[in-house]
């Protein structure tokens, strides 16, 4: 494997990242932070979904568990 001497695609434009790189430079926000950015709001019904399979994917493995004989 051969090392290139910009390891990000982006480095070519902007520079290398040193230890003093915080993205605060103009056109390099490292993890793209703006002003006053917030989160969205929670998609109850996706979480509900997901829960459901987890408790569905449990079931399968306590029957799984139940008919091997491994739960006695």
């Amino acid at each position: 494997m051969t090392e290139s001497a910009h390891p990000h695609a982006n480095d070519a434009m902007a520079g290398p990242h040193g230890a003093d790189d915080h993205g605060e430079d103009h056109g390099h926000d490292d993890h793209a932070h703006g002003d006053g950015d917030t989160l969205g709001p929670i998609d109850s019904a996706s979480w509900g979904a997901g829960l459901v399979g987890i408790a569905a994917g449990l079931v399968v493995a306590l029957v799984l568990a139940m008919s091997a004989g491994w739960l006695g």
